[in-house]
């Protein structure tokens, strides 16, 4: 039995929907639904499962004993809002909550993948390696990221690591993200500014190092992402940190003409000033240096914006039922 938290979220629910895809239904969904104006509940409804269980009663009931025949725990759960300002909030929940499930793992012999984040890398100045022993040089730039970080370094301090694998996604896009709101990708939004107003909002570059729309991002999509931990599974001496991205960086200029060719349409892009509140905080260049995890053997190919943008958008995102469906959508994605 496999044990999915944050099972129906964005990357949760894809891994769901890829272990569906490779024969496993044996998992019990671990996540908090939330209010009814977000559905994200939707995200479960094709896909198939033994159980679903509330976030705020798995740790109790790991430590209980009341789970048996557990062989791994995906925990993909977490507060992911980069604009959360609650700290005691995302301590709790991000890296408490992380250690209990964590603990469990360890003393049990069950294998353990967790969601870590780019947004521990800070502004990048001290690189994106995935490094181990590079943690102690990093700077988060808010409390999202560093209440990743915590985990992260109390996970190297534990010797978690040693049979654990935690992840660093970067800018995940895709499908069924739409309960995120504000924290959902840019293609998502874009594609929702372009049906409805034709044209694209990017900010303007406040560096003279960068043009406007020339701001670059490691772009990965989620059936990407879901393939790492897929392969992840089936490895299960294989641990450490690592970076999952594309591992190159693409302007959002790039993006936008890639969403707007998938919509069959001239690009038509508005640039407008960033607030003042976000200059300080944000990235101009973001690259997953993806070494690591080659070396350790992972070597399928990876998606370019180009084609994942194409998919997402003329499979997903333009249909009346736009999220992942193990009975409708295998063909289009093996």
């Amino acid at each position: 039995m496999i044990i999915v938290t944050g099972g129906a979220g964005f990357i949760g629910s894809a891994m769901l929907w890829e272990l569906n895809r490779n024969g496993e239904s044996d998992i019990i969904v671990v996540d908090d639904l939330g209010s009814t104006t977000t559905e994200k509940w939707r995200n479960l409804s094709a896909l198939r499962f033994a159980d679903v269980i509330p976030k705020d009663l798995l740790p109790d009931l790991l430590e209980k004993g009341a789970l048996a025949g557990i062989s791994a725990i995906v925990h993909m759960g977490a507060n992911s809002s980069t604009t959360e300002t609650d700290a005691d909030h995302l301590l709790t929940n991000n890296f408490i909550y992380s250690k209990r499930v964590a603990s469990f793992c360890i003393k049990h012999d069950v294998r353990f993948i967790y969601a870590s984040s780019a947004a521990t890398y800070g502004d990048g100045s001290n690189g994106y390696s995935d490094n181990i022993g590079e943690l102690d040089s990093l700077r988060p730039l808010n409390m999202y990221g560093y209440s990743k970080h915590l985990f992260d370094l109390w996970a190297r301090r534990n010797n978690v690591l040693d049979h654990a694998a935690g992840l660093k996604f970067f800018n995940v896009y895709g499908p069924n993200e739409y309960h995120k709101e504000d924290m959902s990708s840019v293609v998502y939004k874009a594609f929702h500014q372009i049906r409805d107003k034709g044209s694209m909002k990017l900010f303007q570059s406040h560096r003279p190092d960068y043009r406007d729309g020339e701001q670059l991002r490691d772009f990965v999509y989620i059936r990407d992402c879901t393939k790492v931990m897929a392969w992840l599974l089936e490895n299960p001496s294989v641990g450490g940190l690592f970076n999952v991205g594309y591992g190159s960086a693409r302007s959002f200029k790039e993006l936008a003409t890639a969403m707007f060719s998938a919509l069959g349409k001239q690009p038509v892009i508005d640039y407008i000033p960033m607030p003042e509140s976000l200059r300080d905080k944000y990235q101009y260049y973001t690259c997953a240096d993806i070494t690591r995890l080659r070396s350790a053997g992972f070597s399928e190919k990876l998606t370019s914006i180009e084609d994942g943008i194409q998919e997402y958008v003329q499979q997903y995102l333009s249909i009346d039922n736009p999220y992942l469906d193990f009975r409708e959508k295998i063909n289009h994605t093996k």
